[in-house]
């Protein structure tokens, strides 16, 4: 788990370095897919929640595998997104992404293995995610 730990810490500093240096302005621009980079900065900041409050859960009363629909859930956080100010959304990023990782590095080791062997890692290595995201508002900008 120690590479995810770097890796979500990296993407995570990669993250606030963006936010620190983002105008207002720039939380209009659009992505080619639709998406402002206010959209995609919800999106982040809810699938982060999400995985903290999924861990949390986990490590509480033992692994369930989780069924989610992604498309339904991202359409609703991108109607979502548009009712935040931005600063309170750029709170809101930065609060996910430390509380997420620091969920991260407390998940014991077994309920980690049992994360692994169900395909859910992504539940752990959040710089992924992050990654993919910060890769396309760094192109727009």
């Amino acid at each position: 788990m120690a590479s995810w730990t770097d890796e979500n810490n990296f993407e995570r500093a990669r993250l606030f370095r963006l936010l620190d240096g983002l105008e207002e302005a720039a939380l209009q621009k659009k992505l080619p897919n639709g998406w402002s980079i206010a959209d995609v900065l919800a999106h982040l900041a809810f699938w982060d929640r999400y995985a903290l409050v999924a861990l949390r859960q986990w490590q509480r009363e033992g692994f369930q595998m989780p069924h989610e629909n992604w498309a339904v859930i991202n359409e609703i956080v991108d109607s979502m997104s548009r009712l935040i100010p931005p600063q309170a959304l750029l709170a809101w990023v930065r609060d996910s992404a430390s509380l997420c990782d620091q969920c991260v590095e407390e998940t014991p080791a077994a309920l980690a293995q049992e994360l692994k062997t169900a395909g859910k890692s992504n539940f752990l290595f959040r710089a992924e995610h992050r990654r993919h995201h910060l890769n396309q508002i760094e192109g727009l900008l």
